[in-house]
């Protein structure tokens, strides 16, 4: 039997395929570049110095920013968040021990959400064990949207920090961040975006979202390489952020202190330049085809997953339950194109996620993500969290700039194929 042909389904862990231009800078950088960008006063370390301005400016332009100065290139989201995190948490402490006080005992108060990943729980978690108290705003139990109402109660003046997941990794919500942002300003507390979802999906901003910080990685919907992502840091917002990690810069190398020129402040030691020239491409590919024909593409195809989804009989919040080959398969977040990204995550009657994804791979390949998600409130709040009946977290197909219309037609089958009454039988599945 002829195995089938690998369709990738799993764009909200990575993107894959990437654009050829990013490939092909990053072997350019490699192989005819190679030297440490500006720290030599030679060609090559100039033009590693370029191709990081280079990025710089193409990020700050795809988030509508004019301070590409002002955005910190990171190892990933992760990096970026902890950054954010516990850099604002440190300027508070130092405040308050400049103030007379004692470093130790400043008095720090998080809000954040039930739908936000690790990468944001777990450094806050990491600071409740130190004392900060932390506020999980709740999620609605089927989409995982949450309510800006709640967000305005939790979100007090006292409040040392607000972040805030601008999208799902589990149900593809579309969070109101613009909202939160505003309130924020509002009551003089810092605004932090995780976008780690949001860039390259939605028409997300900095000329609408008036956060103080956003959080991005390279290798998602910007399309560039895993080991790249920042921090864009508002102009302004620096003396509230201190700095977590110091080191060269290749400037200033004098002084015993980090420098406070931007962006070197939070950038120390080499970058990955190689991965900065990739998503400098990616960032381009993005650029030339715009927020509105990137989002417009996406909304086609969640239009055609909802339609064949209803149509199968998969269970939804909004839709009453109806016979079909997905009766025994319920669908985690918004049904609403305008209110949801390309994210899609399912649980099953009987099969659990990981048998489900097993299946989809071996017979169909169609590469899916099972588990938690790294979102464990998230699946908490959807009821799918390991220790609830049943329920092992879910099973998630997630889109990209390539996936097809014809890969959805496939995925909707596959899933049709598998959640049969009839016991699977492998041998006589096959995809028309």
């Amino acid at each position: 039997m002829t195995p089938p042909r690998r369709i990738y389904l799993d764009n909200a862990a990575t993107s894959f395929p990437k654009p050829p231009a990013v490939y092909d800078a990053m072997m350019r950088y490699a192989r005819d570049v190679g030297a440490s960008p500006g720290r030599g006063h030679y060609a090559e370390s100039r033009e590693g110095a370029r191709i990081i301005r280079d990025c710089r400016q193409q990020v700050a332009g795809f988030l509508g920013s004019g301070a590409p100065q002002n955005i910190a290139f990171t190892l990933n989201t992760s990096d970026a968040l902890n950054l954010a995190i516990k850099g604002v948490a440190r300027a508070a402490r130092l405040r308050h021990a400049r103030g007379g006080g004692r470093f130790g005992d400043a008095p720090l108060r998080f809000v954040t959400t039930a739908i936000d990943h690790n990468s944001v729980l777990r450094p806050l978690f990491a600071l409740a064990e130190e004392g900060a108290v932390v506020v999980h705003v709740p999620a609605d139990p089927w989409t995982g949207v949450v309510s800006i109402d709640d967000l305005r109660a939790a979100i007090t003046p006292g409040t040392t920090l607000a972040a805030i997941n601008a999208v799902s990794n589990v149900t593809g919500a579309i969070q109101p961040v613009n909202e939160a942002a505003e309130v924020c300003r509002s009551m003089g507390v810092p605004c932090l975006i995780d976008g780690a979802q949001a860039l390259g999906h939605t028409p997300l901003t900095l000329r609408d979202c008036d956060a103080d910080l956003l959080a991005f990685p390279g290798h998602k919907g910007l399309l560039g390489p895993q080991g790249t992502g920042g921090l864009f840091i508002r102009p302004g917002f620096e003396d509230r952020l201190a700095t977590t990690r110091e080191g060269g810069t290749g400037s200033i190398s004098e002084l015993d202190a980090q420098p406070d020129s931007m962006p070197e402040r939070y950038e120390a030691g080499s970058h990955n330049t190689v991965g900065l020239a990739g998503l400098a491409e990616g960032v381009r590919w993005l650029s030339a085809r715009g927020h509105a024909l990137l989002r417009a593409h996406e909304a086609t195809l969640i239009t055609q997953m909802l339609d064949a989804l209803r149509a199968s009989g998969c269970r939804m919040h909004d839709a009453p339950e109806s016979p079909g080959p997905l009766a025994s398969l319920r669908l985690l977040g918004p049904t609403c194109v305008d209110e949801r990204v390309g994210t899609f995550s399912f649980v099953h009657d009987s099969l659990t996620p990981a048998e489900l994804a097993a299946i989809l791979e071996e017979h169909f390949g169609i590469l899916a993500r099972a588990g938690l998600h790294c979102a464990p409130l998230a699946h908490k709040a959807l009821g799918t969290l390991p220790d609830a009946v049943g329920a092992r977290g879910a099973l998630r197909l997630s889109m990209g700039p390539f996936t097809t219309a014809e890969d959805l037609r496939i995925a909707v089958h596959a899933l049709c194929e598998a959640c049969c009454d009839t016991p699977f039988q492998h041998e006589r599945v096959k995809v028309g």
